[in-house]
């Protein structure tokens, strides 16, 4: 049963209803404890036919918000969408012929049209990033343009900006980027992230050793699972029971501080969400 004054938030899960279980998942997370998601869009080439293009951000968009309205009313809390450009885009449209600075002007595009989403309610946060596997440096400059772009367009609306970027630990200089363009640091959320990043807040991928190493910090952080909903792969990155689970783990352990750290200030520290109020 879930404990009203701790509520438990997956901070980046898919819920694909096109492909996938869409809110039988959310549904799932729920039976197992949890109250609060942010949905992420998967990529457009996942859910719609055209890639790049204004129409193919938007229908993927507007998928991802009704999903995560139907995930909503499978929890206890709320959902809320978090929508953006995945970087792995740059290298789809490279491919397809267009050169790094189109590739670039094409996804800064798809961004403004997330943060009109965030701007006009339904959107909560902004999601960008650079690969996470090697590309050429003329792509590898155009990435960084991209995720800067976000983080004017973060300043711009207020809201926070997720980060799907390569591996490690020490992201300062991306903090550093932020901060220049008026993004506060702790609106930056490095998603997939160990239990320690130097710079943006660490949206820990919910492995134990991870979990422990970002408790025992004292500094804050959030937990995700980066489940898929890929009906190829169901348990992907994690399942969607897994947040809770930990959570449960974490507080055998003794570490209900950092529960509500992870649950409850954080959320309100970045996102600017009352994940206790939002509880029925």
């Amino acid at each position: 049963m879930t404990d009203v004054d701790t509520p438990i938030l997956d901070d980046h899960l898919h819920l694909d209803p096109v492909n996938g279980r869409g809110a039988e998942a959310a549904a799932e997370f729920a039976e197992a404890g949890g109250t609060h998601l942010l949905v992420l869009n998967k990529p457009s080439w996942h859910l719609v036919d055209e890639v790049g293009t204004e129409e193919a951000f938007r229908e993927t968009f507007e998928i991802t918000c009704g999903v995560t309205a139907a995930a909503s009313d499978r929890l206890p809390g709320r959902a809320w969408p978090v929508l953006g450009v995945h970087p792995a885009l740059i290298s789809q449209l490279v491919d397809s012929g267009h050169d790094p600075e189109e590739a670039r002007d094409v996804m800064q595009m798809g961004l403004d049209v997330a943060a009109e989403f965030v701007a006009e309610g339904p959107a909560l946060a902004i999601k960008s990033g650079r690969p996470h596997y090697d590309v050429t440096d003329a792509v590898w400059d155009a990435s960084n343009e991209v995720m800067r772009h976000a983080f004017e367009l973060g300043a711009e609306t207020g809201c926070a900006v997720q980060l799907h970027t390569e591996g490690g630990e020490d992201f300062a200089d991306v903090a550093e980027w932020a901060g220049e363009r008026g993004l506060p640091r702790e609106q930056v959320v490095k998603h997939y992230a160990g239990g320690r990043v130097e710079g943006p807040i660490p949206s820990v991928i919910s492995n134990r050793d991870d979990l422990e190493t970002a408790a025992e910090s004292g500094e804050p952080f959030l937990m995700e699972t980066d489940f898929l909903d890929d009906p190829d792969r169901p348990g992907a990155v994690l399942g969607p029971k897994t947040v809770p689970k930990r959570v449960r783990w974490m507080r055998e352990q003794g570490y209900e501080d950092a529960v509500r750290t992870a649950h409850v200030d954080t959320p309100a520290r970045v996102y600017g969400i009352d994940t206790r109020s939002t509880l029925d």
